[in-house]
C-alpha cells in the first residue's frame, strides 16, 4: 500500500463511519478498515444464529420455536434516533436517509411509583397523565406552556427567569413541580444521565425539552425513529456514503500496529504486513489497548465505567404498554435508589428485527455494583415472561487526550442509554479535535425523515 489517506479510520460502530462519512464528504481522502466481516464493530446487529454463537457458541434451541434466522437483525448496542435530534440533522444532511427506511417507536414511557406511564410532552397529555395528581397537572401544564413560549430573545416571554444565570432547581421552584415529575422532565424528557443538571444554568436543559417535545410532534406517538432492518443498517448507510465520495473500505483487516515516529506522532497503520501512511488516525478504543500499554508504551485509553444490558427474547408486548409493538422505559435513578438511570428499548418484527410475533427487549444501566445483573433487575420485572436471555457486561473507554499533540483521534465506547444524543455529541467532538471547528450541518430544504 504505497497510497497516503488524509485519515485511516479503524472500525465500523456507527460513530467511526458516521466521521468516516462527513470527512469523505468534506474532501478528506479516507481509508476504512475493520478487523470484523461485517459492519458496525461493538453496534452491530445480528441474526438469530450470530446472537448464539456469540453468547453462547451454539445453534438456537429448536424448542423456543424462533423461526429463520434470516427474520432476525438483533441490535448489541440499543439506540433510539431522536425526530428533531443531532442524528436526524446528520441523516437529512448527508442525504444518507436514501439508503435507509424507518419506523417510528409506538410509546415513550417512564417507570414511576412501581409502574409505568407514558411520558407527556406537552399540555394536553400533561392533563390525561396518570404520572401526576389535578393539582400537580395544573403545575406541570403552566411549566410546558412557559417553556413553549420561552424565547430567549424575547424579554416578554422570560418572565423574570433568568435561564443563563439560574438552574434547573430555581425553574423547578418557580412552578412549584414535585420530585417524581422534576424525575420523569430531567430524565426521560431532557435525556440527562443524571441529577447534577439540576445545579447547573437551567437553558440547555429547557432547550432539551423543547427539543423532546418538537420530536414528539413531528410524528405523534412517540418521538423516537428506528431503521427497519436494525441499527446495523446505519454504520453500512454511513459507509455508502463514504464509498460515493470516494472513501475505500476493507473489512476482515486485521490490524497489527498503529505505528508513531520517535516525536510520538502518528505515521501509519500495518495490517497483515503491509504498511499504509495517513495524516491522522481514528478509531474506537479496541485498537489503541483499551486500556493497555500501545505502541511507545503509552497508555491512550482509560475504563470509565462498565455497562451492563441484557438482551431479551419476548413473544409479547411489555405489559403496560397498550400491546405496543416498541417502546423506550426509562426508570428514573430516583425511582430504585440508583446513581444511574435503567433504559429499555424494545422492538419487534414490525421493525423486521424478528419473526413474527417476537419481540427484542433491551435493558441496560451503568454498572454501580460486583453484582450488574441484580441492578437491571427493576427493568427485567416489566417484561413479563422471558423466553431467553443474553447478558453482557461491558467495559467502557474514553481517550486520554484528544489527539492534537500525536494525531491520534480516539471515539468513545457507546453508553447505556437507548438514544443516540450522546453517541452524536462524541462525532462533534472528534470533529472539532480533528478539524479545529464546530461541525455545521446544513439544513436541507423541504426535506425530513419518512416514517
Amino acid at each position: 500500500m504505497d497510497e497516503e489517506y488524509d485519515v485511516i479510520v479503524l472500525g465500523t460502530g456507527l460513530t467511526e463511519c458516521i466521521l468516516s462519512g462527513l470527512l469523505s464528504v468534506d474532501g478528506q481522502k479516507v481509508l476504512h478498515m475493520d478487523r470484523n466481516d461485517y459492519y458496525g464493530g461493538e453496534s452491530a446487529s445480528l441474526n438469530l444464529t450470530q446472537l448464539y454463537q456469540k453468547f453462547r457458541g451454539s445453534a438456537p434451541p429448536e424448542e423456543l420455536n424462533l423461526g429463520k434466522d434470516r427474520s432476525y437483525a438483533v441490535d448489541l448496542i440499543p439506540k433510539f434516533i431522536l425526530a428533531s435530534g443531532e442524528l436526524t440533522k446528520i441523516l437529512v444532511h448527508t442525504d444518507v436517509t436514501r439508503y435507509l427506511d424507518f419506523k417510528q417507536i409506538a410509546g415513550s414511557y417512564v417507570y414511576r411509583d412501581g409502574k409505568i406511564a407514558k411520558v407527556p410532552s406537552n399540555e394536553s397529555e400533561a392533563i390525561r397523565s396518570s404520572l401526576m395528581g389535578l393539582f400537580e397537572k395544573n403545575r406541570a401544564r403552566k411549566f410546558f406552556g412557559y417553556l413553549q413560549r420561552w424565547n430567549p430573545d424575547d424579554p416578554t416571554t422570560l418572565e423574570g427567569f433568568d435561564a443563563d444565570t439560574q438552574t434547573m432547581n430555581d425553574l423547578f421552584t418557580k412552578f412549584g413541580l414535585e420530585a417524581g415529575t422534576q424525575d420523569f422532565i430531567g430524565h426521560a424528557m431532557a435525556l440527562w444521565l443524571d441529577d447534577d443538571y439540576k445545579t447547573k444554568p437551567a437553558k440547555p436543559t429547557m432547550e432539551r425539552i423543547r427539543l423532546y417535545a418538537e420530536s414528539m410532534a413531528r410524528y405523534g406517538k412517540s418521538p423516537y425513529l428506528y431503521p427497519l432492518y436494525g441499527l446495523g443498517e446505519l454504520p453500512q448507510a454511513f459507509s455508502r456514503l463514504s464509498a460515493v465520495y470516494g472513501g475505500t473500505y476493507m473489512l476482515s483487516k486485521k490490524v497489527d500496529s498503529v505505528n508513531v515516529d520517535d516525536d510520538g506522532k502518528f505515521v501509519s497503520v500495518t495490517s497483515d504486513g503491509e504498511t499504509v501512511k495517513a495524516k491522522r488516525v481514528i478509531g474506537d478504543p479496541s485498537y489503541f489497548g483499551a486500556g493497555q500499554e500501545a505502541e511507545g508504551g503509552k497508555i491512550r485509553v482509560v475504563e470509565t465505567g462498565k455497562v451492563v444490558r441484557a438482551i431479551c427474547i419476548l413473544k409479547h408486548p411489555i405489559p403496560g404498554t397498550e400491546n405496543a409493538d416498541s417502546c423506550q422505559i426509562i426508570i428514573p435513578q430516583n425511582q430504585v435508589g440508583r446513581k444511574n438511570d435503567i433504559y429499555i428499548a424494545a422492538v419487534s418484527s414490525s421493525h423486521n428485527v424478528a419473526a413474527e410475533g417476537v419481540y427484542i427487549a433491551i435493558v441496560s444501566t451503568i454498572v454501580e455494583t460486583s453484582v450488574p445483573e441484580r441492578e437491571i433487575l427493576p427493568g427485567l420485572q416489566l417484561l413479563g415472561k422471558v423466553e431467553d436471555k443474553f447478558v453482557s457486561i461491558l467495559p467502557l473507554y474514553a481517550p486520554t487526550a484528544d489527539g492534537s499533540s500525536d494525531n491520534i483521534f480516539i471515539t468513545k465506547s457507546y453508553d447505556a442509554t437507548s438514544h443516540f444524543e450522546t453517541v452524536v455529541d462524541d462525532v462533534a467532538d472528534v470533529w472539532q479535535r480533528i478539524k479545529g471547528e464546530k461541525l455545521v450541518l446544513k439544513k436541507r430544504e423541504n426535506q425530513e425523515i419518512e416514517a
